[in-house]
């Protein structure tokens, strides 16, 4: 299957009867809040998309989203490359429609007003949910010290006389 370039939207209901798949790319660049979670500016997510009906009945939106990213580690605050492999399967609600019917296997996504889901949007919050929330890299590889890191000498504070002196003085005076 040839590599296309994944659509912003899509109607689910359309595209389960189509059984429709789709395998293709979505530039980091389309996806402004994963941007600023990462320190990648550029680079693109492999994705692909199977739109079906389950046997219950229910529109099923499946998936997965694959990326090399790079995020700081908290350690030692150099670059930590992630490779993020995100697999997901939601079923559309309307909107403000209940959801307590589903299975449990399923994520729930709202239509928007056209009837449509925005898998931009479904592709940046699995990434950004497969990001781990304290990224480090193992303590084997990480270039984190004990030392305390310091840049050169702390010069001595000056002792202030205390303010409140004169008046303890005068305490005793009386």
């Amino acid at each position: 299957m040839q590599k296309v370039k994944i659509p912003i939207t899509l109607d689910p209901g359309r595209a389960a009867q189509r059984r429709a798949s789709y395998d293709g790319i979505v530039k980091l660049e389309e996806l402004s809040r994963l941007q600023q979670v990462v320190q990648d500016q550029v680079g693109e997510i492999a994705v692909t998309i199977h739109c079906d009906v389950d046997q219950q009945g229910l529109v099923v939106v499946r998936g997965s989203a694959r990326a090399k990213l790079t995020v700081l580690c908290q350690r030692c605050n150099d670059e930590l490359g992630l490779d993020l492999a995100q697999d997901f399967a939601y079923s559309p609600v309307g909107l403000g429609a209940e959801s307590e019917d589903l299975p449990e296997s399923y994520d729930v996504v709202e239509l928007d007003e056209e009837g449509e889901i925005n898998l931009r949007q479904i592709i940046e919050d699995e990434l950004i949910l497969a990001i781990p929330i304290v990224p480090m890299h193992d303590e084997a590889s990480c270039s984190f010290s004990d030392k305390p890191a310091s840049f050169g000498e702390i010069e001595a504070e000056e002792t202030k006389p205390n303010p409140f002196e004169i008046l303890k003085q005068l305490k005793k005076d009386s």
